[in-house]
């Protein structure tokens, strides 16, 4: 029997979510697993994963092939490193001591990049809504001003029509006066 460490889809469509498990080759890709090693959900952001890294270890030291994408997984989580660490283990290279504080050193500067690099995201995030926002109140102050100048324009030209209309009143009134003395 050929072991093969893959993802088996699950979810509706369009929401995909899958399982990391082992299974033998000739399974169908949803049917019978051996082993359920963890999850993977592509569609959250960042993506989520989460996996059982001995268990794994143990299914790749006993010959399981992974796919690409869950090699990708496996490598991202340290599976694989932590394989190649007790395969130099068995050889005598290291002790095992040795073997768990290089995994440990690695998992915590895995941790600290992962976090650094989520932490920029969120701040790039924040510092695009401020521009936004700041992009949009200019263009609310120039939209105010532009409706400010249009008012201060019809109310000017009302002034004017009325000061006109006045003065017209003015001299209808002083036309018939002077009518009114001359006769």
């Amino acid at each position: 029997m050929s072991t093969k460490i893959r993802l088996q889809r699950h979810g509706r469509k369009g929401k995909p979510f899958f399982w990391v498990v082992a299974t033998d080759s000739r399974e169908k890709r949803d049917g019978k697993f051996i082993e359920k090693l963890g999850i993977y959900n592509p569609t959250t952001i960042p993506a989520t994963i989460e996996l059982d890294v001995d268990a794994s270890v143990k299914w790749l030291r006993k010959g399981a092939q992974p796919t690409d994408t869950a090699k990708r997984i496996l490598s991202y989580k340290g599976a694989m490193l932590k394989k190649h660490l007790l395969a130099g283990v068995d050889k005598g290279a290291l002790t095992e001591e040795d073997a768990n504080k290089k995994f440990e050193a690695w998992l915590e500067d895995k941790n600290s990049k992962v976090d650094n690099a989520n932490s920029d995201a969120r701040q790039k995030e924040q510092d695009a809504k401020e521009k936004a926002l700041a992009g949009e109140k200019e263009a609310n102050a120039k939209r105010e001003a532009e409706a400010k100048a249009v008012e201060d324009e019809a109310k000017a030209a009302a002034e004017a029509a009325e000061a006109a209309e006045s003065e017209g009143s003015e001299e209808t009134s002083a036309e018939e006066s002077n009518e009114e003395e001359k006769a």
